[in-house]
């Protein structure tokens, strides 16, 4: 094989990986989670104003 065989099979294995990260990134199952994870900066206000509540 020479070089640009080589850099073809890199640049398909890379648009693949690229895609599936894609397709798992925008999957409605994970969509939960990552509305989850996006609350997660501000669970600290909440639980901070709670205590200052008491």
């Amino acid at each position: 094989m020479d070089q640009g065989t080589l850099q073809g099979i890199g640049t398909i294995l890379t648009m693949v990986a690229f895609f599936g990260v894609c397709w798992w990134a925008f999957s409605s199952d994970k969509k939960k989670d990552f509305d989850e994870a996006a609350q997660l900066p501000f669970a600290d206000e909440k639980t901070s104003s709670q205590n200052k509540e008491k």
